[in-house]
């Protein structure tokens, strides 16, 4: 059994010790086997050594008792991300038929002390699968994640939960509520588009969240994750980002106002490197041509000045790309 760094805070100054307690004294604890010359000591609580002990005791026994369902709650405090614990747990709840709906209030409380903890979710999605029942799930996840918006667990569960058992409806209405409340919120525009994915991009809604979008980047320009969230959408139709002209005219109205947001121009170069490539034979190619060598100077000059290095180098492979097209054409 992989014991982890052990700690005694949920325990009061009354706990006692299986060691001493009468109900145990038919078990014989295992102590843990570190071998004649372990690397490193680690210095356990006597409380951890005390209960793991007795765990590995009863897992050596294969006892599934009401008494071994309590020891692991107890080793469940002192170390939560113990993959044993949680198993042998399940393993009792299951061979003694006990009520899983106790079982939800029990590790709904671990989770609230232990939020970023995979094994408590893990288990908390066991349950919910053995009783088919996820009534619980969306607002036990909301209220994670009011205590921290971007808990990548809280989201996962989340997720998993409302792809699983159809829980679709009423999600954009508290994404948007999100989004509202923080517009950089990043963990919630990803799930609107877990969302939109999952129920369908049909030209109506490609529209509606368009505009909803554009209407986010009014309001904060410099905020990178609506611009993704835009090109995620634009991926949905037919991939090209000039397909909408709305878009492109939005994008430009930005661009002449005065707006510089690093999200904006790296957009608008690969628009006009699209642009470009599909203006064959049309008079204003080359004005495509200019913006986007212009736009890569400046990101890499002035307004993504971090990341020179990589603006020069889109603007070296736009080059490449005409020579190669030049080279085909035979000019």
């Amino acid at each position: 059994m992989a014991d982890g760094n052990s700690s005694d805070e949920e325990f009061g100054d009354e706990w006692t010790l299986y060691a001493t307690r009468p109900e145990w004294k038919d078990v014989e604890p295992l102590k843990q086997d570190d071998g004649e010359n372990p690397v490193v000591m680690i210095a356990y609580s006597e409380k951890f050594n005390d209960v793991f002990s007795y765990l590995r005791a009863v897992i050596s026994k294969q006892e599934k008792s009401l008494r071994a369902l309590g020891l692991t709650q107890d080793a469940a405090k002192l170390n939560a991300a113990n993959y044993t614990v949680w198993q042998y747990r399940r393993d009792i709840l299951k061979a003694l038929n006990c009520n899983l709906y106790d079982e939800l209030d029990y590790i709904e409380t671990v989770i609230e002390d232990n939020p970023k903890n995979y094994q408590v979710w893990h288990h908390r999605r066991v349950i919910v699968e053995w009783l088919n029942d996820p009534s619980r799930e969306l607002e036990l996840t909301e209220n994670i994640l009011n205590m921290d918006a971007k808990n990548y667990h809280a989201w996962q569960h989340r997720q998993w939960a409302i792809k699983s058992y159809g829980l679709f409806e009423d999600e954009l209405v508290y994404v948007d509520r999100l989004i509202s409340e923080d517009m950089r919120n990043n963990s919630a525009w990803n799930e609107r588009f877990f969302v939109l994915k999952h129920t369908g991009f049909t030209p109506e809604v490609l529209e509606r969240e368009i505009t909803y979008v554009m209407n986010r980047i009014r309001l904060i320009k410099n905020n990178e994750s609506p611009w993704n969230f835009l090109r995620g959408l634009l991926q949905q139709g037919d991939g090209k980002l000039g397909q909408f002209q709305e878009i492109v005219d939005f994008c430009e109205d930005l661009y002449d106002s005065g707006i510089r947001t690093p999200y904006l121009l790296a957009f608008l170069v690969d628009l006009y490197e699209e642009k470009y490539f599909e203006a064959r034979g049309e008079a204003n190619r080359e004005e495509y041509r200019t913006k986007v060598q212009d736009l890569c100077e400046s990101m890499a000059n002035q307004h993504d000045k971090i990341r020179a290095k990589y603006w020069r180098y889109i603007a070296e492979n736009f080059r490449r790309k005409l020579a190669a097209e030049e080279n085909q054409n035979g000019l």
